[in-house]
């Protein structure tokens, strides 16, 4: 008997990785031809590109995994500090470098704009510290697999005092007075799934992550080196991996967990399984129905976003890493998102993280919504204004909803459901089937949620589990 894990993205390899170091006999099944999930790669003749995040923050969740299996992060994933970490450039044509050292930072915004908002801006710094050390251990890097996770008095009043139940907008305006900071702290919500007059101040700490905690990036390898890495140490610590295999059930008796069924025809007899993979979608089909969740009854998902990725034939002189620039009509962008049609001056996202290679996002409509189609010509006239040269006859590949449906991402959006109050904390999807024993979930549909460290945190909790069960 052995421990089946579904899906090698980072959830499901932060699992494995945790398993097969505590001396669990784990097989994980993966129907693409190598590791990744979300977090993949795509060639283009000469230019490869990594076609999930761009922003590695929090690295020392990752080491954590590596340490769990005895090994050092530098040795397999070097990483290296992005300073800065962005460039946010702004309508009105000013811009604001997201430097490392935070005395530089705060020069930066007293540069821009002036000696009071820095004053500001140090406080707030300050206070991004505080909100993040009250609600990491307790409800991000934890299990909410049960509703008393939730019930942490003295966590809760710590965040209310601080403004975390506030709407985000809300609470960044209390602190900064200078529009352009303001959304420099405020535009991280969309990772959350949610507008920043819509998603709580809890929400701040993806700011923390961002601006003060840092961006890191894989020495070589791109982002894709991460999921790489970590299929490397899963496999010393003994996990095997079954590559090209798509899972079709999770069986399951009266006493919990039996095996998973293959495409192959195969049978992997299992006394544990880790689903991390698309939830909705596993739901439909791979999990028995006794593993129904109500609380995907009415899943709201994140609106998703359109990717160019392009082929160089040159380097661009004087671009960083990472380029938010805003468009003029903030509000008016996000009201659009949230009734399904695209911003009609949309805010995106530029990454130059080769010499041969440029990466434009846009957040738009998931398949639920409207318009999306029009955005990649839209998209690349707007590169062209912004100074990036005509790229009309690049070499590209794009990553639209209909994509993004095709790799297996429910609603056609890789942001999975948005983390509105309903849907965050023990009202996400559970990490846990309680009719089924030994049936476990992870990925950044259950708690603690989206980005590279929640689903990291994830595999962990549902590994975590496993061991403490003892099956």
């Amino acid at each position: 008997m052995m421990d089946v894990v579904i899906g090698a993205g980072l959830a499901g390899l932060s699992a494995a990785v945790h398993l097969a170091a505590a001396g669990r006999a784990v097989t994980v099944v993966e129907s693409r031809r190598r590791p990744g999930g979300c977090c993949g790669t795509a060639e283009l003749g000469p230019h490869r590109f990594d076609t999930g995040p761009s922003v590695l923050t929090m690295p020392g969740v990752l080491a954590e995994v590596f340490g769990a299996a005895g090994e050092e992060l530098d040795r397999w994933l070097p990483l290296r500090r992005l300073d800065p970490a962005y460039r946010l450039e702004f309508h009105d044509g000013s811009r604001l470098d997201v430097v490392a050292d935070d005395a530089a930072m705060i020069e930066q915004v007293r540069l821009l704009c002036g000696p009071a908002e820095a004053d500001r801006y140090r406080r707030f710094r300050d206070l991004l510290g505080r909100m993040f050390a009250a609600e990491w251990p307790a409800f991000i890097d934890a299990d909410m697999t049960t509703l008393g996770a939730m019930a942490k008095p003295y966590a809760l009043l710590r965040l209310a005092s601080m403004g975390g139940f506030r709407r985000l907008d809300r609470l960044v305006a209390a602190h900064l007075t200078d529009e352009r900071l303001i959304r420099a702290h405020t535009f991280q919500s969309l990772y959350a799934g949610l507008s920043p007059r819509r998603a709580l101040g809890v929400y701040a700490v993806i700011s923390y992550m961002d601006t003060v905690g840092g961006v890191y990036f894989p020495s070589s390898g791109g982002m894709h080196a991460v999921p790489v890495a970590l299929a490397a140490v899963a496999e010393k610590c003994g996990a095997s991996f079954r590559y090209g295999t798509r899972a079709t059930r999770v069986q399951a008796d009266s006493g919990g967990v039996t095996a998973v069924c293959l495409d192959t025809g195969e049978r992997l007899p299992a006394r544990n399984v880790v689903v991390a993979c698309d939830l909705p979608a596993a739901h439909a089909g791979l999990l028995p129905e006794a593993a129904a969740d109500w609380r995907l009854r009415r899943a709201r998902h994140s609106p998703s976003c359109v990717v160019v990725h392009l082929g160089l034939d040159r380097p661009l002189p004087g671009r960083t890493h990472h380029t938010l620039h805003f468009g003029r009509r903030w509000e008016a962008g996000f009201a659009a998102l949230e009734a399904g049609w695209p911003q009609p001056d949309p805010s995106i996202m530029v990454t130059h993280a080769a010499p041969d290679t440029l990466t434009a996002l846009e957040p738009v409509p998931n398949l639920h919504g409207h318009g999306w189609e029009r955005v990649e010509r839209r998209l690349l006239d707007r590169l062209a204004r912004l100074g990036y040269g005509d790229l009309s006859e690049a070499p590209r590949l794009i990553w639209d909803p209909r994509r993004w449906q095709a790799e297996g991402h429910s609603a056609g959006t890789p942001f999975a459901l948005d983390h509105r109050f309903t849907q965050t904390g023990w009202f996400r999807p559970s990490g846990v089937a309680r009719r089924i024993p030994g049936l476990h979930f992870a990925g950044m549909h259950t708690a603690p949620g989206v980005g590279v460290p929640p689903v990291l945190v994830s595999g962990r909790l549902a590994a975590r589990r496993i061991l403490a069960a003892g099956r």
